[in-house]
């Protein structure tokens, strides 16, 4: 585009706008969507989860201020969807540890054998997610808490 734009400014007129029609296409799709779709759909995502968390505080509200055990059944739910939600951390970690990891593993398998193993080689480039894996896994297995331990 700014070839044509360059071309015109000169003055030549022999300039032919093949792709006119396909620039402006592309123009207007890529303002619709920055513009257009990623807010809405961020808004419409924000509204869900302030629905989600208004009836959840409503239902704890009523069991909360219904008689007998029912106090103690919705301390008992807070506590198992904040033990769900640990152990949902715990679980991505590990995953996440796991394929970092592999994804470092392969670097430099991949760099070793397109470059060779010379000196200066870099291969171990591969290192650094292989230790970001590591380090997830042994926050993930080690020296995060346990699950079931309340907090």
């Amino acid at each position: 585009m700014a070839h044509l734009a360059m071309l015109l400014l000169e003055g030549k007129e022999d300039v032919v706008f093949s792709n006119y029609g396909m620039w402006l296409f592309l123009s207007v799709g890529a303002v619709a969507l920055f513009c257009v779709f990623i807010p809405l759909v961020t808004w419409l995502d924000s509204r869900r989860k302030e629905r989600e968390a208004y009836y959840k505080s409503e239902n704890i509200r009523r069991l909360a201020e219904a008689p007998g055990d029912a106090s103690k059944n919705a301390l008992e739910l807070l506590r198992e969807e904040d033990r769900l939600t640990r152990l949902k951390t715990i679980e991505g970690l590990k995953v996440g540890g796991l394929i970092t990891l592999g994804v470092g593993v392969a670097l430099i398998i991949f760099l070793r054998s397109l470059l060779g193993g010379g000196p200066g080689s870099p291969y171990l480039c591969g290192l650094i997610p292989g230790m970001v894996g590591v380090g997830m896994l042994v926050y993930a297995f080690f020296m995060a808490g346990p699950v079931d331990r309340p907090r």
